[in-house]
């Protein structure tokens, strides 16, 4: 058990430092592409799930307040040694809050607890409600 933690924890690292080395313009490039999602009949292309790692553990982090940014939500679940990444959604076009993001973890051990320990926690001014994602049922 401990040595699958380990594995996780340093899958989060790799992750975590092929991120920034690709954010800098250093390292193995991203993976090319996209995923295709379908939702209420609708069918499209969206490319930002390529960012995210592959088998990981997502929460859904609502009830967001305006001045929560990715830094500020990673910061908070980074005590968990599998964190990923973080991520609030905004709009395009104003770059606000939607007032929702995600948490990605790789391992579910950290995900039950994160989930555990910080939802109804603050996060900036509001209280964090916390569920798990179904990001994939909108797969096609």
């Amino acid at each position: 058990m401990k040595n699958k933690y380990n594995e996780a924890q340093a899958k989060a690292q790799q992750f975590r430092t092929e991120a920034q080395q690709a954010a800098s313009g250093y390292g193995r490039a991203p993976r090319v592409g996209s995923v295709t999602r379908k939702a209420a009949g609708d069918v499209w292309e969206d490319p930002t799930l390529i960012e995210w790692p592959e088998n990981d553990y997502r929460l859904f982090c609502g009830d967001l307040g305006n001045e929560v940014n990715d830094e500020m939500l990673a910061n908070v679940f980074s005590k968990y040694p599998s964190f990923a990444k973080a991520k609030v959604v905004r709009t395009k076009r104003t770059m606000k809050t939607k007032g929702y993001g995600f948490v990605s973890f790789l391992d579910v051990n950290d995900f039950i607890a994160a989930f555990k320990d910080m939802n109804g926690k603050y996060v900036g001014n509001r209280p964090i409600k916390l569920r798990k994602s179904t990001w994939k049922d909108r797969n096609a």
